[in-house]
């Protein structure tokens, strides 16, 4: 297809071009020959009136004009394949899509599972991919790598595309059952002088809750053990006398099936908001405005 005289086509070997920088790798993704890629990329240059991609040593850099189109080429693809996707009317019963949702083990545990079993018999034909949220959030979510995005409300805000608070919950201690049974409350001498295990969440497994306890405490905990997704948290306190520090919907569940022991933390602490977001070109999608509105649903009925 043209449009003004353009190969729309090109927009596509560009985007690959842009991310891979190497017209070898770029034909292997667009499973084309190299020589088509090359020619491709020849027809880009000509049209834009710039390199796009130059040697530096042995690899290739973009130019400052193939920078700028980074952004403005991807968006425009992405809007293309939504528009592509949509359909006059949606039926849940008859939905033939795939969605991936990248969230904690916890917002699975507490939430997303919820839903899953939900749209098993509203929605079958919707296959909902649950992922971890990566380290590069922006980088993955830009891509279009990941339609529905579940974080704690601190990282959903520097990302500029829709989003809304989905939940809200508390913060309380887990500690083995065994160890804790002559206590009852923890004062915070007790809480200091306990060996702790902290929880890597976020972009580059910061532990978000030490970044708001030091500044306000000036005190850091002896962390003994860290770990990266919260369904661990009770097999690491068990046996010792180690606390950890979590979520409060999801440590009750926890000590429905584990020997632990859940004690007020002896601190105010800020309540979790997890916040959904998701890219502005799905926004009036009408499959993926269902799923949305699904989560906000369940997550209302969990926390009322």
């Amino acid at each position: 297809m043209r449009m003004d005289k353009f190969d729309l086509n090109l927009l596509i070997v560009l985007d690959v071009l842009l991310e891979e920088k190497n017209v070898t790798r770029a034909s292997e993704r667009l499973h084309i020959g190299q020589s088509a890629t090359s020619a491709a990329l020849s027809r880009l240059r000509d049209h834009f009136e710039d390199s796009l991609l130059v040697p530096v040593g042995r690899r290739m850099e973009l130019t400052p004009l193939a920078r700028s189109l980074i952004n403005p080429v991807r968006d425009a693809l992405m809007k293309v394949r939504a528009t592509v996707a949509l359909r006059p009317c949606f039926d849940p019963a008859t939905v033939n899509r795939s969605y991936t949702i990248a969230a904690s083990d916890y917002m699975v545990s507490v939430l997303i599972s919820k839903v899953v079993r939900e749209i098993a018999n509203i929605a079958p034909g919707m296959h909902l991919n649950l992922t971890r949220v990566p380290d590069d959030i922006l980088g993955q979510f830009e891509k279009g790598d990941i339609d529905i995005l579940v974080i704690p409300e601190q990282y959903a805000k520097r990302i500029q595309h829709p989003q809304i608070d989905l939940m809200h919950d508390e913060h309380i201690c887990m500690m083995c059952a065994e160890h804790a049974i002559s206590i009852n409350e923890l004062s915070m001498d007790d809480y200091m002088s306990s060996g702790h295990v902290a929880i890597r969440i976020g972009e580059e497994g910061s532990i978000a809750f030490e970044e708001w306890f030091l500044p306000r405490y000036g005190r850091q905990r002896r962390i003994e053990c860290t770990v990266d997704h919260f369904s661990a948290a009770p097999f690491l306190v068990m046996g010792t006398d180690r606390i950890v520090t979590l979520h409060y919907r999801l440590a009750i569940e926890m000590a429905k099936h584990y020997p632990v022991k859940l004690l007020p933390a002896p601190f105010e602490m800020p309540s979790l908001t997890e916040v959904m977001v998701w890219p502005c070109y799905q926004d009036e999608d009408p499959a993926h405005k269902w799923l949305r509105e699904r989560l906000l649903s369940i997550a209302c009925a969990i926390t009322h």
